[in-house]
């Protein structure tokens, strides 16, 4: 039960019948009609922009028009009143009789309550965390991992049909850097006293590389040239590091669908094409590569310009800056040249709809990828971007020394070790993704209503307890919230009872808008007040008794009061598991 699309489809209904009153042109155009929340609690439920967004075709002042539609919408059931405001806005408000009727939908739908249609099953793949394979993941990961994870289960609930992807960054200097970095462990496993220098990876997670290594070759490796042994450890070395990234990730509750490596788009087996030649091949056919020069850059130096002749992306054609190298002074491809392939082959997969989830270093990345995908797959797809700001790790206020284990970075698995999954996951979601988030570790354990995953979780702690002692009151209270649909719902008429039905009626609109503006956080902003809407009731119900949810000598208030519990612990359930977060029914 969505009550913000029901009305929207009153409001189309009622423009339509306008239309055929003739008021209305025939073929009026309804699609920028929205129905929402009014800025103004107070002036009413729901409010839409009908009038003012059709009074230009209407030929009809806006206020005008407002008044033809609001008498309509007038003898739709379950309105109260409709006013005319301002230059031409509607608000309509509902009557007492609506809300107990979305309690009882959430009641029957329970954790269904809210799931959207608007992707309608259409398939779209979302690349998030792809950190390199040169070690663990670092908390700088954590946000990006967090918010492309949530995004995917928002998108999933929202009609999408998902899948969840990693790009392993397997081919280039990074991993032939590790590589080396896994043949000094080795050496050190083999009784060697070594020492680091400045440009290899000093972290210990690769000592255990080294004595796998030791494990599989013995000494052999010594008598190689790193010619020889460098492709052998790098290939386990990657195969270590991405056995713990995985880790780390479970951890987190992270589970991606595919795992893609770069390197199969290089690979030339047999003297065959490899997948970037073959790219690079049918885009020339296009014109959409050639060779020549780039102009000197203006203003802030280019970092990809050089001042030669070079193989060349025309990516000015799909709305980037500057056209974009597609092969190194060495004859290597760029990473660019192998993106495109990639993102290529997505498209190949049947992915028109593609969401990456970067950190905000690689803004100055996505005009010249969303050209790529464009020119890659003549049109037919689109790339969405989301850029993840840094996260400033702290305690108490304090910025947080580096790992030991590490070397040099803090790791993704001592944070969710000392405070838990489901506070880094909150709070990873409790800001918008392109702004700065501060993550305290202190902070994030207290049990306050500053921290709002506590204080989201303890509402369906909370939630559940007050069931549990109703049990006791009513020993034969039914055991399924479905069962609550039976109880008398018209008694819910406190001020407070009803702002926590309005608060759940909007769960399934937020939905709808948290996807469709790829805002995860939004929904934790959400469960915050719902949250807040029920611990202060049960406050009211402290300092007034005939407030209270269990009152023992009325049972059938008891049991109205007890079903809006049980709506609120669903749709906080409902929530929290798009979040990724736990819903603890006790707390402690």
């Amino acid at each position: 039960m969505n009550l913000f699309a029901t009305f929207a489809d009153h409001v189309r209904s009622a423009v339509e019948e306008l239309a055929r009153e003739g008021t209305l042109p025939a073929d009026v155009d309804v699609t920028r009609v929205v129905v929402e929340p009014p800025r103004d609690a107070s002036h009413g439920d729901l409010a839409t922009n009908a009038a003012m967004v059709l009074s230009k075709e209407a030929r009809m002042k806006p206020r005008d028009l407002a008044e033809k539609i609001a008498g309509k919408l007038s003898a739709v059931a379950g309105v109260a009143g409709v006013e005319v405001a301002g230059p031409g806005f509607i608000n309509i408000a509902l009557d007492a009789s609506y809300w107990p009727r979305v309690i009882a939908a959430v009641l029957t739908q329970g954790l269904e309550f809210g799931r959207a249609d608007i992707g309608g099953g259409t398939s779209i793949n979302v690349e998030y965390v792809s950190a390199n394979p040169t070690g663990p993941m670092h908390v700088g990961h954590c946000r990006g991992a967090v918010f492309g994870d949530a995004l995917a289960n928002l998108l999933a609930f929202a009609g999408w049909s998902v899948t969840r992807e990693y790009y392993i960054n397997d081919a280039g200097a990074q991993v032939d850097v590790l590589a080396r970095s896994a043949f000094l462990r080795y050496r050190e496993a083999l009784g060697e006293t070594i020492a680091i220098p400045e440009g290899l990876y000093p972290g210990d997670y690769l000592v255990p590389v080294g004595k796998a290594l030791v494990v599989k070759y013995g000494r052999t490796l010594l008598e190689r040239d790193e010619a020889d042994w460098l492709p052998a450890v790098r290939a386990i070395a990657i195969d270590s590091m991405m056995a713990m990234i995985r880790d780390d990730l479970a951890a987190l509750n992270i589970h991606h669908d595919v795992f893609f490596s770069e390197r199969t788009l290089h690979e030339r087996a047999a003297g065959n094409a490899s997948v970037i030649d073959r790219l690079l091949a049918e885009l020339r056919a296009r014109d959409l590569v050639y060779e020549g020069r780039l102009a000197p850059p203006k203003g802030q130096p280019v970092e990809d310009w050089e001042d030669r002749e070079q193989t060349l992306f025309r990516a000015t054609l799909f709305g980037d800056d500057v056209d974009r190298p597609l092969m190194k002074s060495d004859g290597a491809y760029t990473y660019f040249a192998a993106d495109i392939a990639y993102h290529k082959n997505k498209f190949d997969r049947g992915f028109t709809r593609m969401i990456d989830v970067w950190g905000a270093d690689h803004g100055g990345y996505v005009k010249r990828m969303q050209a790529a995908v464009k020119a890659a797959s003549d049109g037919a797809a689109s790339l969405d971007v989301e850029l993840c700001q840094l996260v400033r790790l702290l305690r108490n206020g304090e910025p947080v020394k580096m790992s030991k284990r590490a070397g040099d970075f803090v790791t993704l698995r001592e944070v969710v070790d000392e405070v838990g999954r489901d506070a880094v996951r909150f709070m990873m979601v409790n800001r918008k993704n392109d702004a700065v988030l501060d993550f305290d570790l202190a902070k994030v354990i207290e049990q306050s209503k500053d921290n709002p995953v506590f204080y989201v979780q303890y509402a369906h702690a909370r939630a559940h307890s007050i069931l549990r002692n109703a049990k006791e009151a009513f020993a034969d209270l039914p055991p399924s919230a479905s069962a609550f649909t039976e109880a008398p719902l018209e008694m819910l008429g406190d001020e407070g009872e009803v702002a926590i039905a309005r608060l759940i009626a909007n769960y399934p609109r937020l939905v709808e808008q948290a996807s469709i503006a790829r805002e995860p956080h939004r929904l934790a902003f959400y469960l915050y007040d719902l949250a807040s809407a029920l611990h202060a009731q049960w406050n009211r119900g402290k300092d007034l008794p005939h407030l209270r949810f269990i009152i023992e000598d009325d049972r059938k208030l008891t049991y109205a009061r007890l079903a809006l519990v049980h709506a609120v612990a669903l749709v906080i359930a409902s929530g929290l598991s798009i979040l990724g977060v736990g819903a603890p029914e006790e707390m402690r």
